[in-house]
């Protein structure tokens, strides 16, 4: 299980790599910066679910460091 399918690994103001429901097919990430947490589980197999600054809503792909690379792989 990826970090991003832990409640515990999200925090808010966390820059992250979401997919929204519409890019699911895609499996297309968007950035942003987490401004809340809406998943309530511990855990989801599909990724935290938590909303962007910007609004956009989706599941936790991947997390950066701060240095923008991605902390996943």
């Amino acid at each position: 299980m990826g970090a991003g399918n832990k409640r515990k690994n999200i925090k808010i103001g966390l820059n992250v790599g979401i997919v929204l429901k519409q890019d699911q097919g895609t499996g297309k990430i968007t950035r942003g910066v987490v401004k809340r947490i809406l998943t309530n589980s511990s855990t989801h197999p599909h990724g935290i679910k938590v909303q962007l600054q910007d609004g956009c809503v989706g599941r936790v792909k991947d997390i950066y460091a701060s240095d923008g690379t991605s902390q996943e792989k």
